[in-house]
């Protein structure tokens, strides 16, 4: 199925859309789309790198216009539905408006560096433990943190704040962000993945990713499709060194919190999960 949008229902789409989207991505784009034959699956592939492109063209296939009777999470899915044409509109919309300077390009490299290594490794974690959503792993890693860049974006002193969360030993890393800005980057990440019209799942789980110590040393009720996804997540964030890349930690203190009952509970124990990252590195999929 393929529907093609007009220039009216695409400007509609883009009103609002404030994460800037990688720039190395959109030129990648840009020269893709020039060529004699662009390549669809290709455009894709780009466009699974950003979570601004990915929210955007989720957006759009998930709104009412296309009527789905289940909202999608695959990036792949959505470019196939939608067609060329339309995301091709829908690119060259965002990138007239995505003009950053070099101060703010430097901020969000932290954000853009972790993003696609913690989707990768959660789809390839989800491939290899045999579970079903890989595709829905690989976009709770490329969303789960969408709240960053607004947060950068809103307040200028946001980075030191941000590592400052990732240094508590006794505080949830968003209680910090609470104290401090009167919101954190877990709530404001849902009401972005709410607007881009994810599946319901996963903006709960995005806004519930740092209420870990209650998800899994309490040994909530949440449900078990959901804490999965929460899981694999949590490993992909420690095996990328989230703590270190986007928060300047040397410690991962979250995981040293719930490493055991978040093992015990996917039934893995440090052996497996240490056998699981160096067959990673030796990959290539995870550096050292």
């Amino acid at each position: 199925m393929e529907t093609t949008l007009n220039s009216q229902q695409i400007a509609k789409v883009l009103h609002g859309i404030t994460i800037p989207p990688q720039p190395q991505v959109l030129v990648d784009i840009q020269m893709e789309q020039v060529m004699p034959n662009p390549d669809v699956r290709r455009i894709a592939n780009l466009i699974s790198r950003d979570p601004s492109l990915s929210g955007t063209m989720l957006k759009v296939v998930n709104s009412a216009h296309f009527a789905l009777k289940n909202k999608i999470s695959s990036i792949h899915q959505a470019v196939q539905i939608l067609g060329l044409s339309t995301v091709l509109n829908i690119l060259n919309g965002i990138s007239i408006k995505s003009e950053m300077d070099d101060a703010t390009i430097v901020q969000m490299n932290r954000f853009w560096d972790t993003t696609m290594d913690i989707a990768n490794i959660s789809a390839a974690l989800a491939k290899q433990l045999g579970l079903r959503g890989a595709d829905e792993s690989y976009a709770l890693g490329l969303f789960h943190n969408c709240g960053v860049p607004l947060l950068l974006t809103r307040f200028p002193n946001y980075l030191e704040v941000l590592n400052a969360s990732y240094l508590v030993h006794d505080e949830r890393i968003i209680d910090v962000e609470n104290r401090m800005l009167n919101t954190n980057h877990a709530v404001v990440g849902y009401f972005v993945a709410k607007s881009w019209h994810l599946p319901d799942n996963l903006c709960e789980i995005i806004a519930e990713h740092h209420n870990v110590d209650a998800i899994f040393i309490a040994n909530s009720p949440y449900a078990s499709e959901k804490k999965t996804l929460l899981a694999i997540l949590k490993i992909a964030e420690h095996f990328c060194r989230n703590f270190n890349i986007l928060a300047e930690q040397d410690l991962d203190y979250e995981w040293e919190k719930i490493e055991v009952p978040l093992l015990t509970y996917m039934g893995l124990s440090s052996d497996d999960l240490e056998n699981i990252r160096d067959d990673f590195i030796e990959k290539g999929q995870l550096t050292p």
